[in-house]
This record gives C-alpha cells, sequence and structure tokens, in this order.
C-alpha cells in the first residue's frame, strides 16, 4: 500500500479548511485517511500561526515509514523545517500556448501584408498621379463645352 500526505478539504461552500492527513494514494480526496497529522487554513493570513499547523513527530514518523508528501503539502513541510524541498524550474511557465502562438503568427502575417499593400498603395499613386491631374482637366472641358 502507498501512503501519501496529502489534503483533505473541509469547511463550506468558498470557505475552504483543509486537513493535511496521511491517508492511502488510492483513496478519495476527502474520504477514509490513517491519521490527521496537521491543519492549513488559507482564509487567515499568511504570517498567522494557525495557518499551517502540523504535528511535527507523526509528520517525521510518517515520512520515515515511506509516505510521499503532495507537492502542496511538501512546501508547507519546507517551510516548517520537517523536510528538504529542491525548487523547481518550469522555463515554459510564462510561455503561451500553442493556439496563442498560432494566433499571433497569423497577426503578424496579417500586419506584413497590411505593410506590403500599404507600401504598395504608395509607391503606385505616385506613379498615377500624372495620369490623375490629366482626367479632371479632361472633365473640366466637357463641362465648358456642355454649357
Amino acid at each position: 500500500m502507498s501512503v501519501a500526505i496529502r489534503l483533505s478539504r473541509g469547511g463550506a461552500k468558498k470557505r475552504p479548511y483543509y486537513k493535511v492527513v496521511v491517508s492511502n494514494s488510492r483513496a478519495p480526496r476527502d474520504g477514509k485517511y490513517l491519521e490527521q497529522v496537521g491543519t492549513y487554513n488559507p482564509l487567515l493570513a499568511k504570517d498567522d500561526e494557525n495557518r499551517v499547523r502540523l504535528n511535527e513527530d507523526r509528520v517525521r514518523y510518517w515520512l520515515g515509514v515511506g509516505a510521499q508528501p503532495t507537492d502542496r503539502v511538501a512546501r508547507m513541510l519546507d517551510k516548517a523545517g520537517i523536510m528538504e524541498r529542491a525548487a523547481t524550474n518550469n522555463p515554459k511557465k510564462g510561455e503561451p500556448g500553442d493556439k496563442a502562438k498560432e494566433r499571433a503568427e497569423e497577426k503578424a502575417e496579417k500586419l506584413r501584408e497590411a505593410e506590403e499593400a500599404a507600401k504598395a498603395a504608395a509607391e503606385a499613386p505616385a506613379e498615377e498621379a500624372p495620369a490623375a491631374e490629366e482626367a479632371p482637366a479632361a472633365e473640366a472641358t466637357e463641362e465648358q463645352t456642355e454649357g
């Protein structure tokens, strides 16, 4: 049987309160557990001493017999000085997802096409400008002959 030290949720809706429990890793989150070894109240201030309460002797015993803490509990144990937790590095944390990358590429491509079209439009009227000046002069002569 693999044993885990994890959080078991209690409390009302939108008012969480957790027990730090030792349980069979296959048991449901809020189901039967072997022993309660502490509490965690996330609603209290971070510097409050009652936010995380652990029975250090029992936690050390369960760690000694092979219990594996979850990531969140390992953070609490590290802060309490019971167990050393290696720092993790996630280089992809700030990187956008695949769909966001695709959207950014499409947007950049559309921007490039718009710039190229604007550049081509800026060059084309410069060549057509003399022809455009001749057209109003021709219209003016037509109006004079009609009138």
